[in-house]
Parts: structure tokens; sequence; C-alpha cells
């Protein structure tokens, strides 16, 4: 089932809650970086290439501890970059840096956990199982429930999260602030 379709349809599915958690803008920049960071696990397939004895796909990049550590750190350079700037972006949410880093880091951690999820319930198709819980708990965990290329589950399944997002953006801006976004 899982592959760039279908792990953005899972980022965008577990970034569901941010229409309910902020308003407008913020909520699109937090399903923007979830979306993102749906993808980061598979950063193995390119540090295979660099480092081919030591990486290997669906290994360490694809653990709680790596995402965990990498939302962090991407968090925080969110959070240096943007800190001061950010309340010109985000008219409706107060964020200072630190609020900022919180932000960023759970939206990246969102992302990324939820392609950890997709691979479980695909992985063992033709791709390694995955061991999600890495160092502390050293067994794979799968579900085998989807084949992982069934372009039709992908395509169907990022159209339903798109036409989603987009009527829970449509139901949950106030009237007043619908059209702000677009260009005059």
């Amino acid at each position: 089932m899982v592959d760039i379709m279908g792990h953005i349809a899972f980022g965008l599915l577990f970034s569901l809650p941010a229409w309910f958690l902020w308003d407008d803008r913020a909520s699109v920049g937090f399903i923007a970086l979830a979306v993102v960071a749906s993808l980061l696990p598979d950063i193995d397939l390119w540090l295979v290439k660099l480092f081919p004895a030591q990486i290997h796909h669906h290994g360490i990049t694809h653990t709680v501890l790596f995402v965990t550590i990498a939302s962090l750190v991407g968090g925080a350079i969110l959070a240096g970059l943007f800190g001061r700037r950010i309340d010109d972006w985000i008219e409706s949410e107060r964020f200072d840096t630190y609020s900022l880093f919180v932000f960023s880091s759970v939206a990246f951690l969102t992302g990324s956990l939820s392609h950890l999820v997709a691979d479980m319930l695909s992985a063992p198709d033709i791709a390694t199982p995955i061991e999600p819980f890495w160092p502390f708990f050293d067994k794979p965990w799968s579900l085998d429930l989807l084949w992982y290329n069934a372009m039709w589950i992908n395509a169907g399944f990022i159209s339903v999260m798109v036409v989603l997002h987009l009527a829970l953006a449509y139901l949950t801006t106030p009237v007043d602030h619908r059209y702000r976004l677009l260009p005059k």
C-alpha cells in the first residue's frame, strides 16, 4: 500500500486534528510540516548510497528513537530560523520561539510516526519488517494488512485525505476568514 502517495496520505491522516487545534494558517503549517516529515524515515534510501555497510532500508531511520531525535532537531532548526518572524505569517496564533519549537517538533513527530505506522501495516510484502522500538525492544513489528504497492489504494486514500482536509478547512475556518488567504 505504502509508496510515496501512501506515506503522504498517512501524514494527512495523522495531521487531521490540526484543524481542531489551531486556526487558519497555523493548521496549514502544521499539516505541511507533518506531510514533509511523513517521508523522513525513507532518508535511509539515500543514506545507504553513502554508507552501504552501515545503513539498510527499514533500519535505524524507521525507529521511534530516530524520528523523535530528528523531530527535535527539526523543531530547533525551524525555531532558530523563524522564531522572530512567525507572528507575521500566522496572524491568528501567538508563537514565540519556544512555542514554535514545540509546534514544529510535534508536527515533524506526527508525520514521521505516520510513516512508521504505514510501514508496519505493509512492509513484509516486499521489504524487511521494521523494528520501530529498537533499541528498547529488538523485534520486528508488522501487521501485513496491505499490499505495499497497490496503486489504486494509494490513489484512493490520498484522494480521500485531500477531500477530507479541504472539507475540514472549510468547516473549521470562520466565515469572515475563509477568503482572506486568496489573492485579491
